[in-house]
């Protein structure tokens, strides 16, 4: 429990989201190139891996070693980019450990496709549990060769060295990743890539445009038509340029320090956070405005000062879900009731999330109730408890944003931040030690 109101300065690694995004297109470019700032963490490493063994070779520097500020958490990576795609010839299998990253699981198969290789993913057991399904059987409309169990882990891909490609439909209600994951790989396919969605939700839209930005980057552009709901995306054969890039810090792993700011009336300052971005982050600055905290930002970074006063939310959060657990936790604390709607497709990520907020809240003695697509909170007195993480990152920043403000919370494996923050404990602890 903060025991004065947080006041620090806050370096956040860089986003998961673009460094996964940047090795596959380093990996797949016409020549090799150099990530810098790239995160650090579990996710990271199993794609630096996964890419590794289908022919792409890492060469890791530090910052710090090419004379330059390091923040804690990331490293540069020179990339080679993978050698044999499209050479046709027999290469044997190899094995893909997707852990639990939903990146990797959903990004991979189709690089695995364009490779020679006989390639078995598989990864922790509630890996098993995420769907894969629609962009499996759209892969297949693709002409890839895919073993899966009911569109779930393990699969495996047969690459031929090289994937026909053309026109498919997805249903991508339940994740994203899955346009993204044809996206990146599409320019590699021989006749490019049609994608329609015509599911009924499409979630998390910002981390597609974060893709279509990165994709134009290296040189490939991605023409989109159809309506708003069923929209339908065009990219042509091509080379993917080498181009060589840095990683913006991750906003949405700066929510939970904003957070603390917020509930004790505190100040966080995260250096870097960038004017114009793609990532779904940045929707913090209107949220965290609308529950009571004062929001300034120049060329230095975003500092956030708390007021004193939490407000509960009502905000559709389908675009953002990822920023769900830490706005829920922040809600549990609020003065006025909350309503978080949008957001059933967080029932498929690492952990069935609106169940576990509720049920994490809850235990503390607040009140929650799950819906079909929604998580209502009201305001109520919390109490200390031991809850989960659920084996789920944003789960465990959750409940330590909840021990701010509630004696003796205990959170089972908090190691389980690795996943996207090398050291989260490290980080909080320090925070907290800035108090005034």
């Amino acid at each position: 429990m903060a025991r004065h109101p947080v006041d620090a300065r806050i370096a956040i690694p860089g986003s998961k989201s673009a460094t996964n995004r940047a090795l596959i297109l380093a990996a797949l470019s016409d020549s090799p190139s150099t990530v810098r700032g790239a995160l650090d963490a579990r996710d990271t490493r199993l794609m630096v891996e996964a890419l590794r063994t289908l022919g792409a070779e890492f060469f890791e520097s530090t910052a710090a070693e090419d004379g330059e500020a390091s923040t804690e958490g990331n490293v540069d990576w020179r990339v080679t980019p993978i050698d044999d795609v499209g050479d046709g010839s027999s290469a044997g299998e190899r094995f893909i450990d997707v852990g639990l990253a939903g990146t990797v699981m959903r990004f991979v198969p189709p690089v695995a496709a364009l490779t020679c290789h006989t390639v078995v993913l598989d990864g922790d057991e509630r890996a098993r549990e995420r769907p894969l399904g629609p962009m499996l059987d759209a892969l297949r409309g693709l002409g890839v060769s895919i073993a899966d169990r009911n569109g779930l882990l393990p699969i495996t891909v047969t690459g031929r060295g090289s994937v026909p490609g053309g026109e498919v439909r997805i249903d991508a209600s339940a994740s994203s990743q899955f346009v993204s994951g044809l996206l990146l790989s599409a320019p590699r396919f021989d006749r490019g890539l049609r994608l329609t969605h015509i599911g009924a939700h499409l979630p998390s839209a910002p981390h597609i445009e974060m893709t279509i930005a990165m994709l134009a980057e290296h040189g490939v552009s991605v023409r989109r038509s159809g309506s708003v709901e069923h929209p339908t995306w065009h990219v042509d054969h091509g080379v993917i340029e080498a181009r060589d890039r840095t990683i913006e810090p991750d906003l949405s792993n700066a929510a939970p320090f904003l957070v603390a700011a917020l509930i004790t009336g505190g100040r966080i300052h995260i250096p870097d956070w960038p004017e114009d971005t793609t990532q779904a982050g940045d929707r913090l600055r209107e949220l965290l405005v609308e529950m009571g905290a004062v929001i300034e930002q120049d060329a230095t970074g975003l500092t956030l000062r708390g007021t004193g006063t939490v407000r509960g939310l009502d905000a559709d959060l389908h675009e953002v879900g990822e920023l769900a657990p830490v706005l829920a936790a922040a809600a549990a604390l609020a003065s006025t009731p909350s309503r978080l709607w949008g957001i059933g497709h967080l029932r498929g990520h690492e952990t069935d999330r609106l169940a576990a907020l509720e049920e994490m809240i809850t235990a503390l003695g607040g009140r929650a109730t799950a819906g079909d697509d929604e998580l209502r909170i009201e305001p109520s007195t919390l109490h200390g408890a031991t809850v989960s993480s659920y084996a789920d990152h944003r789960m465990a920043t959750a409940a330590a944003v909840l021990g701010l403000a509630t004696p003796d919370v205990r959170i089972h494996d908090i190691a389980t931040t690795r996943k996207t923050l090398p050291d989260f404990p490290g980080m909080w602890w320090d925070m907290l030690g800035q108090g005034t």
